[in-house]
């Protein structure tokens, strides 16, 4: 269940977005959550605002404004804004009502499609009495923490996918004799975040390889470079970092990004938020819109400034999301470099963790308080969001992913580490332990995050993987000859997939798994004829319930109930009282074979296929020697499978 509680505040007016500046006298029509609607005026003249927001720029008419200018500007802004919220009764009533639950973060996203009311620099509003943390800014205060974000109205509607294989385009430029950008800080921020997704190699150059995977960097970048990238990759991310620039619009003043020219690195090129769009949505098509990246990212001064609201286009951040760009983080007033690297840092670390990005810009506003002092950093950041009714589920899919991907890098080093060959056994121990609880603090804090809102099957989920990943880590344990802790591990193992059957008795993938790791922990005759005893009914249970989802399933559900039919049959070597060999080394490449067949009906690629013979090898390499007597009759059965799977 999500802890983030939304409220959709929508400001309405009559007539198309530009042309229309603010002014005391225009009504707007105030929504929350669709009801109770509110009629209200703006407090500006519009050059009015527009002196105001220059005071905010640190340097005004060639002169640098001194902290205390800045910080009064900031509390009197502030304290108006705030006061334009409270007089919206039901968004007062809504942030009550959402402050009931601990923990919960309220994320109010502001909707409109009028430009002079993008000019307004919401995020700086101080809470007035009646709202949490009353007196202090709104969005920094912690009693109940809140974020906000903006939504173009006029948005293009197309779906977007949180779930994605995450990639990310870095593209940076310093044309001309602009002052040169902190590219490697942000290089080097971005390679920490996904540092632990980066497959592990043993040179350079193979270890350059894998993270050019994940991270392509433009330098130098022009417009013709960020478009053909785009045009022939797909990316979740585009992080830009250059400097804005203001240029002439129909006559007027507006905000763009200074880029490279394509012919001259020298020569400077500013660019529009709409041009800007056509280039990173190059790779979509009448068929494909998912090509176009679910966030944007621009350490930019005023990627996020509404620089005229006469004639058509908004600031870069709101064009973009225009355009169809679910999230677009900004700056809406000029950003200290320091303060980009730390939104770098932040924004990316966290994306790649799988958090929440309504969290993570909270956390970020919170971060820029207090580690970039005498700015209003923390004010400046914008960002355009739009969420789909299945965004928590996405954020949960994704989440999950993320954590499997870093915990199969880590398996990853292990094996390739455990395969060294030296003479310097203690130092390779000592570094496979510290992988070894690596793993198991990761899934540590995995299974923390369950809540008493957990579904079952989460729950079951969760130590399954826990489940399978000691078993990975006894197995290496094994072929490393440390019997003492791979008994270890193998015992965790099946301690974990019993907690997961209690907490879901229907997986037959899980009580399959405790069958196999029950049977795997036992070392004599005697033991055996008493766990089949004990647990045979188990096996004939688990059987038929395979079946039956085998006979109800989708195509990808039906790969995963044939592999585990198939491991059921070489198990019943060692429950089955009336076990007969050939006809069980017949059923099981049956089964594989209509296991490969299925699989090539799908898109899911090789991993079903290479998952099973996975299994199948621990039976035949690891499982098969020494007592009970059914080790034997394991790597006759798990060759059989392997015939067929290994084609």
């Amino acid at each position: 269940m999500s802890n983030v509680r939304n409220i959709k505040l929508e400001f309405l007016r009559p007539g198309p977005a530009h042309n229309q500046l603010l002014s005391p006298l225009t009504p707007y029509i105030a929504l929350c959550n669709g009801e109770g609607p509110t009629t209200l005026y703006m407090p500006f003249e519009h050059q009015q605002l527009l002196t105001r927001l220059e005071r905010l720029r640190y340097v005004t008419n060639g002169k640098e404004l001194s902290a205390q200018q800045s910080d009064a500007e900031i509390h009197e802004l502030g304290r108006v804004l705030g006061n334009i919220f409270s007089q919206i009764p039901t968004l007062i009533s809504s942030l009550g009502s959402a402050c009931c639950k601990k923990n919960q973060l309220i994320h109010l996203r502001l909707t409109t499609k009028a430009y002079e009311i993008s000019l307004i620099p919401f995020e700086l509003s101080i809470a007035s009495d009646g709202f949490p943390g009353s007196g202090s800014p709104l969005f920094l205060q912690s009693n109940e923490p809140i974020t906000i974000t903006r939504e173009a109205e006029s948005r293009l509607s197309t779906p977007s996918d949180w779930n994605r294989s995450p990639r990310i385009l870095f593209a940076f430029a310093s044309p001309g004799n602009l002052p040169a950008v902190p590219f490697q800080d942000h290089l080097k921020a971005l390679r920490r975040a996904i540092e632990p997704w980066v497959e592990y190699k043993d040179t350079a150059e193979e270890r350059i390889k894998s993270v050019k995977k994940i991270l392509t960097v433009l330098p130098n970048a022009s417009l013709k470079d960020i478009r053909d990238e785009c045009a022939k990759n797909q990316y979740s991310y585009v992080h830009i970092l250059a400097h804005g620039d203001s240029f002439d619009h129909q006559g007027h003043k507006d905000y763009g990004l200074a880029l490279c020219d394509e012919t001259n690195p020298n020569k400077k090129n500013v660019i529009d938020g709409a041009t800007l769009a056509f280039a990173l949505t190059a790779n979509d098509s009448p068929d494909e819109v998912q090509a176009r990246p679910t966030l944007v990212s621009l350490s930019t001064c005023d990627s996020g400034h509404t620089g005229t609201t006469l004639v058509p286009g908004g600031s870069i951040a709101h064009a973009l999301h225009a355009a169809g760009i679910p999230w677009v983080v900004a700056s809406q007033f000029p950003l200290w470099m320091k303060a980009s690297t730390i939104a770098t840092e932040t924004i990316y670390h966290g994306l790649f963790k799988g958090e929440d990005p309504r969290w993570l810009l909270y956390n970020l506003r919170q971060r820029l308080r207090t580690d970039c002092l005498n700015t209003h950093d923390w004010a400046s950041i914008v960002t355009y969001a739009s969420i789909p009714t299945d965004f928590d589920q996405q954020l949960h899919a994704f989440s999950s992913r993320q954590r499997k991907s870093k915990i199969n890098v880590l398996f990853d080093k292990t094996v390739k580490i455990s395969e060294i060959t030296n003479n310097d056994l203690p130092k390779i121990d000592k570094e496979l332990k510290k992988l070894y609880k690596d793993i198991r603090l990761e899934l540590d804090h995995w299974q923390d995050k369950l809540t008493k809102d957990s579904s079952k099957k989460e729950r079951a989920e969760i130590l399954g993987i826990r489940a399978a990943s000691e078993k990975r880590i006894g197995n290496l344990c094994l072929r490393q000859k440390n019997y003492k802790d791979a008994s270890k591990a193998y015992q965790n193992s099946c301690d974990f997939y019993k907690q997961a059957i209690m907490a879901d008795p229907t997986n037959h993938w899980v009580i399959t798994q405790y069958l196999s790791m029950r049977s795997v922990l036992l070392d004599t005759n005697t033991d055996a004829e008493q766990l089949k005893s004990e647990l045979s009914h188990w096996w004939i249970a688990v059987k038929q319930t395979a079946l039956w989802q085998y006979n109800s399933a989708t195509s990808t559900e039906k790969i995963w109930a044939l592999a585990t039919q198939a491991e059921q049959e070489l198990l019943g070597s060692t429950y089955d009282e009336h076990y007969d060999r050939n006809k069980t080394k017949k059923e099981i490449k049956r089964l594989c074979q209509e296991l490969v067949d299925t699989v090539e009906l799908t898109d899911l690629g090789p991993f079903p296929i290479f998952s099973t013979c996975r299994q199948f090898k621990r039976y035949r390499d690891d499982w098969s020697s020494g007592d009970p007597t059914y080790r034997k009759e394991w790597a006759i059965l798990a060759k059989a499978a392997l015939d067929i799977l290994a084609k």
